[in-house]
């Protein structure tokens, strides 16, 4: 198997977007050989069952030994390692016990060294949040990250995390290369708000759910079957990069006993099925398209370009591998200079309109009227699409009575120093939201609406030539009594500028746009000309690292189970 690779929200396997669809498995009584896992010919059979449901890798909480990850990668499985040390100790001040857990990592870690399957490391599980309140996030993430370094210096091309849970939500180790937590939360809709706000809080990580689970015993397997269905959809749908069901099995060893009265797992000990095997291999085998459409609405995409050659060509293609069944691709050449023409020659199927330079506006005006779809979805050509973006847009408009959609826009990576820098600076698109997760504005690089919304509002106003454009017609929306929503899934990769100077030309048509829409929209604006959001803007990067101490929800005594994370003020 090749190695994965953390960009944006996903892991990938070359360029290929990999979904985790995982089980945790174990920890075991000790076997014959005094590993802490099953029999060989029972590991055979659990990892042919695991296989068999479309997992496609395993959670183990104990360094296994070469052949168990041999016999793992003979049925498909990768393996996420989590690699001990003592949570418990206070490894912050005491220097001895520090270099004690350093050196465990070390060893532990060259002992999968020539792991083949390796998904990723797991550095720390659920660190105690008295413990981390006690020696403070600081100290906390200095030691994590020590430990990263050191095992960085034996696998230094191997993903790397920590499992977080809501009880220490105030630990933010953004240093590793995926983001994970281990959530228990049995009410949906606040399950769901949950995994948003923590999609929304790691806007530049892959974010794995590497614990979920339901107790369940023969009196109750319909409601664990049905919880775990629409907690993995929901994980998918809000856009994680992998989630993990605790456990495989009702056999669970720990503290050196065999803990026999809980069963979270998804067969017996005995490794009879359980409605909930069945459920959860539903969701894996369609993830991360897990939610079947209702109905399949035909979308138009269109494409509004002036010069954009250098990265058009990227944009169409990116459309062309786009998995939804239903959907047709405008580009509008808005009198280009460069070589759009013979680009868009190189892709018959889709459909081009040229016209003499209009602006921004009249270019989407022309693609709304050129479209027969339902929706009219829009990308710049300096952007490209995710395979499922269409699917999340589309799901996003059927849960709740939307008129426009949006979702993120992520910057790929740069090789060129100039390149990082203009994508770390302020002034890029990105969205505002309200607390009850409707959406006050979506960029326009990556936004959908109904046809008919967008023809009863006259379109896009053509005094916006460059920017701006986006910011009106939601607002115009809002006005008239429609919602508009996000989904933290249906994101696009969006390149940054790429000089200085087009990143200042950017800046300045920016400003020139927000003067035009305070002299469209004085109301939404104050005394200073600053506009008025009802809702968070959300920057990106930084984002939840706001100037100022922020305010953590502990609970009585710290003993709270979510201990949340409140910008100052």
């Amino acid at each position: 198997m090749n190695s994965l690779k953390a960009k944006g929200f996903y892991l990938y396997e070359e360029e290929e977007k990999w979904i985790g669809k995982g089980v945790t498995y174990g920890p075991f009584q000790p076997n014959e050989r005094g590993e802490p896992f099953p029999s060989v010919s029972q590991i055979h059979h659990d990892f042919e069952s695991i296989a068999a449901m479309g997992a496609n890798v395993l959670r183990v909480y104990t360094v296994p030994n070469r052949d168990f990850a041999e016999m793992a990668g003979e049925y498909g499985l990768r393996l996420l390692v989590d690699i001990p040390w003592p949570k418990h100790l206070d490894a912050y001040d005491n220097h001895a016990v520090r270099d004690m857990c350093l050196e465990m990592v070390r060893t532990e870690v060259q002992k999968v060294k020539d792991f083949t399957n390796l998904a990723g490391l797991i550095l720390g599980n659920e660190i105690p949040s008295d413990l981390v309140r006690w020696a403070g996030p600081k100290k906390v993430e200095n030691l994590l990250r020590d430990l990263l370094r050191e095992a960085r210096s034996e696998l230094p091309d191997t993903l790397i995390g920590y499992a977080n849970f809501p009880g220490t939500e105030f630990l933010q180790p953004t240093f590793f290369d995926f983001v994970a937590f281990n959530v228990y939360l049995y009410d949906s809709p606040k399950f769901e708000s949950y995994l948003v706000r923590l999609r929304q809080m790691y806007p530049h990580s892959p974010l794995i759910l590497t614990e979920i689970g339901y107790h369940a015993d023969s009196e109750n397997e319909e409601d664990q079957a049905q919880f775990l269905g629409e907690s993995l959809a929901v994980a998918y749908r809000v856009g994680l990069a992998g989630a993990f069901v605790f456990s495989w099995t009702d056999e669970w060893h720990t503290g050196g006993y065999d803990i026999t009265d809980w069963s979270f797992g998804l067969v017996d000990v005995e490794r009879e099925t359980k409605k909930s095997f069945h459920t959860v291999s539903d969701v894996f085998q369609s993830a991360p398209q897990c939610d079947e459409l209702p109905h399949i609405p035909k979308v138009s995409v269109v494409v509004a370009t002036y010069n954009g050659g250098k990265t058009l060509g990227q944009c169409l293609e990116s459309l062309e591998t786009v998995d939804y069944p239903n959907f047709e691709v405008i580009v509008v050449d808005d009198g280009s200079t460069d070589d759009t023409a013979s680009i868009l020659k190189e892709h018959p199927s889709i459909r081009a309109i040229s016209q003499p330079n209009k602006g921004l506006s009249e270019a989407r005006n022309a693609g709304i009227q050129a479209s027969t779809g339902e929706i009219v979805a829009f990308i710049d050509s300096d952007c490209y699409a995710d395979p499922d973006w269409l699917y999340h847009i589309v799901r996003q408009f059927q849960l709740g009575d939307f008129t426009g959609v949006g979702g993120p826009n992520l910057t790929p990576e740069e090789p060129r120093l100039v390149h990082q820098s203009i994508a770390l600076a302020p002034g890029h698109a990105t969205h505002v939201l309200f607390e009850n997760g409707d959406a006050e504005h979506v960029p326009g690089c990556n936004m959908a609406f109904l046809r008919e919304a967008l023809i009863d509002a006259d379109g896009f106003d053509p005094i916006f030539r460059k920017a701006g454009d986006d910011v009106d017609i939601a607002w115009r929306l809002q006005d008239l009594g429609h919602r508009l929503s996000f989904s933290t899934a249906g994101f696009v990769w969006h390149h940054r500028r790429s000089t200085l100077r087009a990143y200042i030309k950017q800046q300045i048509g920016y400003g020139e746009a927000e003067a035009l829409l305070r002299n469209k929209h004085p109301q939404r604006f104050n005394d200073r000309g600053q506009s008025i959001w009802g809702g968070r803007i959300y920057q990106g990067l930084g984002d939840t690292t706001p100037l100022g101490k922020p305010n953590i929800q502990y609970g009585i005594f710290g003993s709270a189970g979510y201990q949340c994370i409140y910008p100052p003020g």
